[in-house]
């Protein structure tokens, strides 16, 4: 017996897509819509989690209201012109309307509303299909880990005067999610940051409750206003990111250039990561090694200790705060990309951990309008 096709009413479908934008779980619009969870993903899946546009009508179109009228008209011996007059058209408009369906004689409102939406579907290649060039450099940017907002802006720093060689990332997104059309392959899916099948709301993360005894830690509220204007560089924030076997990398991210250094550490303890951040913090040039702020985390229990043998001066964050190391926790996200979890960092060398550190601060950033890190930080230094 063949599979029954799954419908949906244009109520249900509206619905789902709107509880798939607002971050519902697979589970919750089923039960919501009375489906199975795989009717639901089948259903999302096939277009790459993306919602179809809903078509509009221009507003110079021909109304169903005013075929009607038109209809009306001809039925009672009406010429096009008195029609014309009647609906304040052209009445060119009204005689190519009439002709292209059917003529006087065979004029129906209904039949020609339904035509009107056929001719209008005009499948339009996107853009990335009709250009090649563009098509070529967008999918290099991609499987250099580069995001498609970071591939947007650069291509247009790069050809400013040249709108053919430029995209907006939405469409790049588009172009991998919806494998219908044809254009970048499925594989690229796999260089994004999140390796998702299907594109996805961004939901609220929770809030993280541990806490720490860090003794005669200088607070953030008494960080210099200086450090929060991003003016002045040489000012840090610093994590430590987790991977399988109790292993871990520290992350050190530059606030005004948002340079990221990339330090292995031989464990979690106090000594190891403050042997670890002192042996690259006096590697720095005396200007830019101001501050650093850290979350309240044991590892930098000895952060007396380091800020005397790294001469810098060090902050700590409010409790479950880690909005307040913004750059280091966003810098933290992009390095997932490169070490997914469960990862067993370990096994990373120092050389190895550079050489993706200098991947990550050669790719252009928004918020530097889309320059690099290691450009920003390189003029900081002259």
């Amino acid at each position: 017996m063949p599979k029954r096709r799954t419908l949906y009413s244009a109520t249900d479908r509206e619905a789902l897509w709107s509880r798939w934008k607002a971050g519902e779980s697979l589970s919750d619009i089923a039960v919501a819509l009375d489906r199975k969870p795989g009717t639901i993903y089948g259903t999302l899946s096939a277009c790459g989690g993306i919602a179809a546009r809903a078509r509009k009508r221009r507003n110079l179109s021909l109304r169903a209201s005013e075929r009607e009228e038109i209809s009306r008209g001809l039925a009672s011996g009406m010429s096009v012109r008195a029609i014309a007059v009647e609906l304040g058209r052209a009445p060119s408009s009204i005689s190519r309307e009439i002709q292209r369906n059917g003529g006087r004689e065979m004029y129906r409102a209904e039949v020609s509303e339904s035509r009107a939406w056929d001719r209008a579907c005009r499948p339009k290649r996107c853009k990335l299909a009709q250009n090649g060039t563009l098509r070529r450099v967008v999918a290099t940017k991609l499987a250099l880990q580069w995001s498609p907002e970071q591939i947007a802006g650069w291509l247009a720093r790069k050809y400013p005067r040249d709108s053919t060689m430029q995209v907006s990332h939405e469409t790049i997104y588009r172009t991998i999610y919806i494998q219908t059309r044809g254009v970048l392959k499925k594989e690229l899916m796999a260089h994004l940051r999140r390796h998702r099948v299907m594109r996805k709301a961004r939901s609220q993360m929770p809030k993280s409750k541990r806490t720490t005894s860090i003794q005669d830690e200088i607070s953030i509220r008494d960080r210099p206003a200086d450090v929060d204007s991003r003016s002045i560089p040489g000012h840090w924030e610093g994590d430590l990111i987790s991977g399988s076997n109790n292993s871990h990398v520290a992350t050190l991210v530059e606030r005004t250039s948002r340079l990221t250094l990339l330090v292995r550490v031989d464990g979690k303890d106090a000594v190891s990561v403050k042997k670890a951040l002192c042996r690259h913090l006096r590697r720095l040039p005396d200007e830019v090694r101001r501050s650093l702020t850290w979350d309240r985390g044991s590892e930098l229990a000895a952060h007396k200790q380091l800020a005397v043998d790294a001469d810098i001066d060090i902050y700590f964050c409010d409790p479950r705060s880690p909005w307040q190391r913004g750059s280091n926790e966003n810098t933290n996200g992009l390095l997932r990309q490169y070490f997914p979890k469960k990862t067993d960092l370990s096994e990373h060398s120092q050389t190895h951990l550079s050489k993706i550190a200098r991947r990550l601060n050669e790719r252009p950033r928004k918020t530097l309008d889309f320059d690099t890190p290691a450009n920003v930080f390189a003029q900081v230094l002259r």
